[in-house]
């Protein structure tokens, strides 16, 4: 999640929190035992229907997913093309450390298969399975979070329910009835609010950003195929950036370009390393026959 995110959730939520405190009762709308009733029956729901296991892994994808810094598409297009040009320079060994193996799993499991010269179907297989995997173990995390926030309205109104039968029963005693109005009001509005702001955004944001990291992955898997087959540098700019909006495709035969002059300096410099002993020896040799 960006930056701009999560100061505009921040300021949506004071003047969410402050609206409350508008009817000048802001404390009525805090009541420990409508919490309880809703709290402890979404976890005895949720324990029943998920091993804790599950649980604790969907919560671990959730938090990397707010906390984690998705990579773009267009920096990948900047990677695979550096990888492209890499591999026709330096040869297709010296991917295997490359710095784009930092970048995510599947880009290093695809340069591995690549270095290890697998043929174009098994690359397309191996890591097309791995993308099915993930969109599989995605949603299971997604399925989870929108399993929550359809439980959370009935505990809720089973909330309510509790808090009403407290009041009949107390029906002559006005004290009972002060008591357990709060209850029957305030644990529907927890249940509404745990639902649809905060497990409903969560399982949508688990939806989109496994939606990106395939399209992501798509654009990996395509790069890699082509430098396998050691498709043009030109001609992968130009499919690669199929997968990039109009304003994304701006530039990138000049980002090509530079990459290019790039490698080709490192080259140049390398065989001017290399030549540098043997123009010594060459000199000394003239200085001792002079």
């Amino acid at each position: 999640m960006s930056r701009k995110n999560f100061i505009g959730v921040g300021l949506s939520l004071v003047i969410f929190v402050c609206s409350f405190m508008l009817t000048g009762a802001a404390g009525a709308y805090f009541n420990l035992a409508a919490f309880l009733v809703v709290i402890s029956g979404l976890t005895a729901a949720m324990l029943m229907s998920y091993p804790a296991r599950h649980v604790k892994n969907a919560f671990r994808v959730a938090k990397n997913i707010y906390s984690t810094k998705s990579v773009s598409a267009e920096s990948i297009v900047n990677t695979l093309l550096d990888l492209s040009v890499k591999s026709k320079v330096d040869g297709i060994l010296s991917l295997e450390r490359s710095k784009a193996n930092d970048t995510s799993s599947f880009m290093k499991n695809g340069l591995i298969l690549l270095v290890d010269n697998y043929k174009e179907d098994e690359i397309r297989e191996c890591l097309n399975a791995e993308m099915a995997f993930f969109n599989l173990r995605r949603q299971q995390s997604e399925r989870f979070f929108q399993t929550l926030a359809r439980m959370a309205p009935a505990f809720g109104v089973a909330g309510s329910v509790i808090g009403l039968i407290g009041l009949l029963m107390g029906i002559n005693d006005t004290a009972v009835i002060l008591k357990n109005i709060p209850v029957a009001f305030i644990s529907t509005l927890y249940g509404l609010i745990l639902s649809n702001l905060v497990f409903s955004p969560i399982a949508e944001n688990i939806n989109f950003s496994t939606r990106a990291e395939l399209l992501n992955q798509k654009l990996v898997l395509e790069g890699i195929i082509a430098i396998s087959k050691e498709q043009n540098s030109y001609k992968l700019e130009r499919k690669l950036a199929s997968f990039l909006s109009p304003s994304e495709r701006e530039g990138k035969t000049e980002t090509l370009r530079r990459i290019t002059r790039k490698y080709v300096q490192k080259k140049q410099q390398a065989v001017e390393l290399a030549d540098m002993p043997s123009m010594t020896r060459s000199t000394e040799k003239a200085t001792e026959a002079a």
